[in-house]
């Protein structure tokens, strides 16, 4: 419907008609009418290691040759389970999914029940699926909107008063630990570990949502830098090398509730399909092998760095937010800290810069509430790229 199967590729956040791709080969895209762009939206994060890397694509194509789907249970899913297990200590057992919807709706499940309650906190304007009170949107009852509280991402006061008037009531906690579904937001000195101690304290869950921080700002989640271990953990995007695939996990003691040892009910005929599990651990284990993510960071803040400075001369208001291999460019004055001060960056803005940028083919994420990212194919050349056509962008601009 409306020409897309996901809505944010509709281009309705920054106008004009969508862009239908053909192929994809390390940082560029080629799209139906032949035209190349330097590709920053990647897939939405996963592609970590650039558009059909030769490695992961010969690792899946012959997982497909094998067999595209068993419906039972293969080595090569418990090898990834063990894989992110050892990077993730945290999660001490690990279930594969088909997607980040699926594996954040099962971990809430399983947190309800687990603590025998049911609300669920999460932050304004954080993203963890489209599942029903996860989202704002028609078609979801009442009832299950009200089994949600919303509270300003970075704001441990608002977090605390909600414990105090729902006490005994809140299973859990869920939370992006670096927003990215806003744009990218960082977490505020102390906010995180404000999180760990309140849910702590309140008998509830912390849940990191890594679906995006993930394998994609070192080899583990960001729960490794922020040193903050939750009770469980959502993974998707790089962890399954750029196929459909996702996973949950965290203690033994609350992931012994899964069917079929207890009695909370998931499943799913292609979760841990073989081809997506071999994809994934082949990308993992070019991951750690390899230790891109210094490289990443440093071609990042360099990117960050220099559109904030040609901004600057051209005195267009701008904040470029970045951690890692991510970044978002804001058109706003002052800051971005939460959802709030998100909506009052210049979309309209935004979307004349997107497409100012795609001209001179450069691919943006087609939204200003989202995150841009680099891959290890982006190299001197393609960051070098990227810089001619920002600046010529903010000429016009």
């Amino acid at each position: 419907m409306g020409g897309v199967n996901s809505p944010v590729r509709s281009f309705r956040s920054v106008g004009g008609t969508p862009v239908f791709m053909r192929s994809g080969r390390g940082a560029w895209l080629k799209d139906v009418d032949g035209r190349r762009y330097l590709d920053f939206c990647l897939s939405w994060g996963p592609l970590i290691l650039g558009h059909a890397h030769r490695e992961v694509l010969a690792a899946a194509q012959r997982a497909l040759f094998r067999g595209s789907t068993f419906g039972a249970a293969t080595e090569s899913e418990a090898a990834l389970a063990e894989a992110v297990r050892q990077a993730i200590p945290s999660m001490e057992l690990v279930r594969l999914t088909s997607s980040g919807t699926e594996a954040a709706m099962s971990a809430v499940r399983l947190a309800r029940a687990f603590t025998g309650r049911d609300l669920i906190v999460k932050f304004d304007g954080a993203y963890h699926g489209h599942a029903d009170g996860l989202v704002t949107s028609a078609g979801v009852p009442e009832a299950w909107m009200q089994a949600v509280v919303n509270v300003p991402y970075n704001d441990a006061e608002a977090l605390s008063r909600v414990f105090q008037r729902y006490h005994g009531r809140i299973a859990a906690v869920i939370v992006e630990p670096v927003a990215a579904n806003m744009g990218v937001v960082l977490p505020e000195p102390g906010f995180l570990k404000a999180l760990r101690s309140l849910t702590t304290q309140n008998g509830a869950l912390l849940i990191f949502d890594e679906v995006i921080t993930g394998f994609r700002l070192c080899y583990g989640g960001y729960q490794k830098l922020c040193r903050i271990q939750p009770d469980l953990t959502v993974l998707g995007k790089i962890v399954g090398g750029g196929l459909p695939l996702a996973a949950f996990g965290g203690r033994r003691k609350i992931m012994k509730l899964l069917a079929p040892l207890g009695p909370v009910y998931q499943a799913g005929t292609l979760s841990g399909n073989p081809v997506a599990v071999a994809a994934g651990l082949k990308a993992l284990s070019l991951l750690k092998s390899s230790d891109p993510y210094a490289d990443l960071e440093k071609k990042t803040q360099d990117l960050a760095q220099f559109i904030r400075e040609e901004a600057r001369i051209r005195k267009i208001p701008i904040q470029v937010q970045s951690t890692g291999s991510m970044f978002t460019v804001f058109f706003a004055d002052s800051p971005i800290r939460d959802y709030s001060s998100a909506k009052r960056a210049d979309a309209k803005a935004y979307g004349r810069f997107f497409h100012a940028l795609r001209e001179e083919g450069v691919y943006f994420p087609p939204a200003q509430w989202e995150a841009a990212f680099l891959s290890t194919e982006h190299g001197p050349k393609e960051i070098g790229f990227a810089k001619k056509a920002i600046r010529q962008v903010f000429r016009e601009i």
